[in-house]
């Protein structure tokens, strides 16, 4: 006898992905149409995040945002965050009031609206089996003028909290600019839908925004110490599952084990 799918399945298929879908191609259209006039993609990012708030209202996401009192809109920074779900990036852009533009996979270019989106308003689309020699001077030409640059250092989605070991080539920005960088902690995002599963559930994200680290004296030869530091100020706010418990938790869930930063509160 076959197996009825989930409630959350048939709500993800029938509604959630037409629901999206619809605000990808709204919005993607308005920002395409805008970056014809607006050339530094300012007026696509507030595109962006509306449709990140979408994304998330309509899922049933609820995220609590600690710290952002530790950044100026007024000022660039590199921020880092650890990678659980798809839904990081609209998480990111809907938490953080600044002007983000990300680093992502060429693959992505290739989605209509979306990829259309990325190419016109000033994000970076990069092969990462090849990504070449100049992907520094690309990616340097995406910050200034208050643009911020949100980097995911491990590369690829953690399957169970675990924060994976960072790649440091990004950070050779922020050090080679004298930029600060921000760590970013994002706890249960990954049970919002599980990877390598086509099925949302509504939860509730924490996003912690830590204060800059300074790359003022810090060498190249210097980076992966300082990776490493970015790296464990990012990894103590994260949902982990400690070694005695087992790494699954029910759809939506929250673990009792997942830590509960001081910093002060901002829902949306």
């Amino acid at each position: 006898m076959a197996r009825i799918p989930p409630f959350h399945w048939w709500r993800t298929v029938f509604y959630l992905i037409p629901a999206i879908s619809v605000y990808t191609i709204g919005l993607g259209t308005i920002s395409i149409v805008s970056s014809f006039v607006d050339r530094t993609g300012d007026v696509g990012h507030r595109c962006a995040r509306a449709w990140a708030w979408l994304v998330l209202k309509t899922t049933g996401v609820r995220v609590t945002v600690r710290g952002i009192e530790h950044v100026d809109p007024a000022r660039s920074y590199v921020f880092a965050s650890n990678h659980q779900s798809i839904y990081d990036i609209p998480i990111v852009f809907a938490s953080l009031p600044l002007q983000l533009r990300i680093v992502a996979k060429d693959s992505l270019g290739a989605f209509p609206f979306l990829g259309w989106h990325l190419r016109r308003t000033g994000h970076l689309l990069v092969d990462r089996r090849n990504p070449g020699a100049g992907i520094l001077k690309k990616m340097s030409r995406l910050i200034g003028g208050a643009r911020s640059l949100i980097i995911f250092p491990e590369g690829t989605r953690s399957a169970d909290g675990t924060v994976g070991r960072f790649k440091g080539g990004s950070f050779l920005l922020a050090i080679d600019h004298g930029l600060p960088v921000v760590p970013i902690s994002i706890a249960c995002s990954r049970f919002v839908m599980l990877k390598g599963r086509l099925m949302t559930c509504p939860g509730d994200v924490t996003i912690t925004v830590h204060e800059p680290i300074s790359t003022e004296g810090i060498t190249r030869s210097a980076a992966r110490e300082f990776v490493e530091r970015v790296r464990e100020v990012i990894r103590r706010d994260v949902d982990e599952p400690p070694p005695s418990l087992p790494t699954a938790a029910p759809d939506g869930a929250r673990p009792s084990s997942a830590p509960a930063p001081a910093n002060r509160d901002v829902a949306i």
